[in-house]
């Protein structure tokens, strides 16, 4: 359950501390106030399950401009809406099975993996969060998502919810993981892998081969972007997490379990990592390999990479929202183990 604290226990000694700093620009996608009515609309005919409290502070959220920002030169709304499906929902999913067991995590796991591949190609019943998985596959085929890059998108929408199942173990338990396993859980539930996918949908990437988007070089850009965002999230989100029992799946607070030392102590150590994760992007897109004729088009894929984790941290400090005192949308959901 949230604590009630007063918004000076709530932030008390975390104000001061640095906050990560992106030589990219950001850009928001020029149909975001569109794609926000939008989401306002799914909310109210697909999350009518959830509390009257709950239903207002996602809208408050404005989750789909985390789409927006990450993927701002999209051609049209058509384009952004399956990003945006995915976004919003997959963030208010975890929010209501945030204390769901790792089993039953699984269980939602393998249904919306279903819908996202195909393998079950029945609308869902009624409304709810399934239906709108369901509709992004659709969404996705009809706005002409290449299908090699819309497998890629599943597949990589299917390992944050398996990283999700992941995380339940040490939520349940309350403790922090040792770092190795936070990094690979991480990687996954930081839910920006899909959108590594999805920046191929953006100008000319989309005729990019396997050769690249599968390169090493390109693989390892998008780890260190996924490490990046799930990092800064952390980081401003931590008051928050702090005052939570469970929320252990937070970088400053495996550095401080694992290595004995202060919250500060902690949270410089994490800003270490963190910027030694940028260093490697920088240098690694200033050295890729050569791709011929194709380079400049890598250069520039590699580029909007950059761009998104900008536009992704530019949502994360611009909501005054989600990760302020009592702003945080708590599990709904009850578990049956």
């Amino acid at each position: 359950m949230e604590k009630k604290v007063t918004d000076e226990q709530f932030y008390a000694g975390l104000q001061h501390l640095p906050r990560p700093r992106y030589p990219f620009p950001d850009f928001i996608h020029a149909d975001f106030q569109q794609q926000r009515e939008e989401y306002y609309a799914w909310i109210d005919k697909d999350y009518d399950f959830h509390s009257e409290t709950a239903r207002k502070k996602h809208k408050l959220h404005n989750l789909v401009d985390i789409a927006s920002r990450g993927c701002p030169f999209l051609n049209s709304i058509e384009e952004l809406r399956p990003l945006a499906r995915y976004t919003a929902n997959g963030a208010m999913m975890d929010d209501y099975w945030d204390r769901c067991s790792p089993h039953e995590m699984n269980e939602v796991t393998e249904r919306i993996t279903a819908l996202l591949t195909g393998e079950d190609p029945y609308e869902p019943a009624g409304n709810g969060i399934f239906r709108q998985f369901w509709v992004l596959r659709r969404d996705a085929l009809q706005c002409g998502m290449p299908e090699r890059l819309y497998k890629k998108f599943a597949a990589a929408m299917h390992n944050v919810l398996a990283g999700y199942t992941e995380e339940r173990v040490y939520y349940r338990a309350n403790i922090p993981p040792p770092l190795p396993i936070y990094l690979v859980i991480r990687q996954d539930t930081s839910g920006t892998l899909p959108f590594c996918k999805y920046v191929a949908m953006q100008k000319n990437y989309r005729d990019l081969p396997d050769s690249v988007l599968e390169h090493p070089f390109i693989l390892r850009l998008h780890h260190l972007t996924s490490w990046l965002v799930g990092m800064h999230n952390d980081f401003i989100s931590l008051p928050k997490e702090l005052h939570r029992d469970g929320d252990t799946m937070n970088i400053v607070k495996v550095m401080q379990h694992e290595h004995k030392v202060s919250l500060n102590e902690a949270y410089m150590m994490s800003m270490k990592l963190h910027d030694s994760y940028l260093n490697e992007f920088l240098l690694l897109k200033e050295n890729l390999p050569h791709f011929g004729a194709l380079q400049d088009t890598v250069d520039n894929y590699v580029e909007d990479l950059g761009v998104m984790v900008a536009g992704i941290y530019a949502w994360h400090t611009n909501d005054k929202t989600r990760y302020v005192n009592g702003g945080y949308v708590e599990g709904e959901f009850v578990s049956r183990r």
